[in-house]
C-alpha cells in the first residue's frame, strides 16, 4: 500500500471540497486516513482460500455431522461504489466433506475477504468459493445482512434499512439443503436472524439498494 500516495490524494481531496489541509484540524487527516485504509483494504493480496485450507482438520466419518452452522459473524466492508463502509454480519453453513474447518477460521476468511473494495452481492460468493474451495465441503451457504452507508448516509437516507444476500454452492445450493440450512440459520436469536428467517421459503432476494444508482 502506497501510503505517500494516499495522503497525497486525501489533500488534494480536501482543498477540492474547498478546505485548507493545513490548518490544524486537518493537519493529520491524511496520515489518519491512510491509517484506516491500511487496515480496511488489509485483505488486498490475502489468498482466502489458502486461509481456509491451512484451517481445516481431517474427520471420520462419524465425527462430521451432516450441517455446520456459524451465525453472527460481525464483518465490515468498503463499497467500491462511494468508497463507504457497509456494516453487518455474515452467517455460513457448511456440510462436511473429509474435513473440518475450525470456526474462527471462518471468520478469518470472511475478514480477509470483506477487507478490500466490495459488493456484497460478490463477497457472498467469494465466501462461497474460498471455503468451498479449502474446505472440499459436499456444500456451502453464505447469508450476508448489511446496512449500507451509501444508502443511510447520502441520497434517500433510509437509515433503517438492511441488504440481505444468498450465495451457495454444492449440496446447499439445491432446495432442500438450502432450507435447511437457512431455516437453521433463522433460528438464531441474534442480529440478522430475522431476516434469515424471512428467506427460509424463498428462492429469491430483492436487488440491493445500493445498486440502485450505481
Amino acid at each position: 500500500m502506497d501510503r505517500a500516495r494516499i495522503e497525497a490524494a486525501v489533500r488534494e481531496l480536501l482543498a477540492g471540497i474547498g478546505e485548507d489541509p493545513d490548518r490544524p484540524g486537518l493537519a493529520r487527516t491524511p496520515q489518519r486516513v491512510a491509517d484506516a485504509y491500511a487496515e480496511f483494504f488489509a485483505g488486498l493480496g490475502e489468498d482466502a482460500a489458502a486461509i481456509a485450507r491451512d484451517g481445516t482438520v481431517p474427520a471420520e466419518a462419524d465425527e462430521r455431522g451432516q450441517l455446520v452452522v456459524v451465525r453472527d459473524i460481525r464483518f465490515r466492508s468498503v463499497c467500491e461504489h462511494h468508497m463507504l463502509p457497509f456494516l453487518g454480519v455474515a452467517h455460513l453453513a457448511y456440510a462436511p466433506g473429509e474435513r473440518l474447518i475450525g470456526l474462527g477460521t471462518l471468520a478469518r476468511v470472511v475478514d480477509a475477504l470483506a477487507s478490500r473494495p466490495q459488493l456484497q452481492e460478490r463477497l457472498g460468493e467469494q465466501v462461497v468459493r474460498a471455503v468451498q474451495d479449502g474446505l472440499e465441503a459436499q456444500g456451502v451457504l453464505v447469508v450476508l445482512d448489511a446496512q449500507h452507508q451509501c444508502v443511510t448516509t447520502r441520497g434517500e437516507r433510509q437509515t433503517g434499512s438492511t441488504t440481505v444476500t444468498v450465495a451457495a454452492s454444492g449440496s446447499l445450493a439445491e432446495a432442500t439443503g438450502r432450507a435447511e440450512a437457512i431455516a437453521l440459520i433463522g433460528a438464531g436469536s441474534g442480529a440478522g436472524a430475522g431476516a434469515a428467517d424471512g428467506l427460509a421459503g424463498s428462492s429469491t432476494v430483492a436487488a440491493p439498494q445500493h445498486e440502485a444508482d450505481a
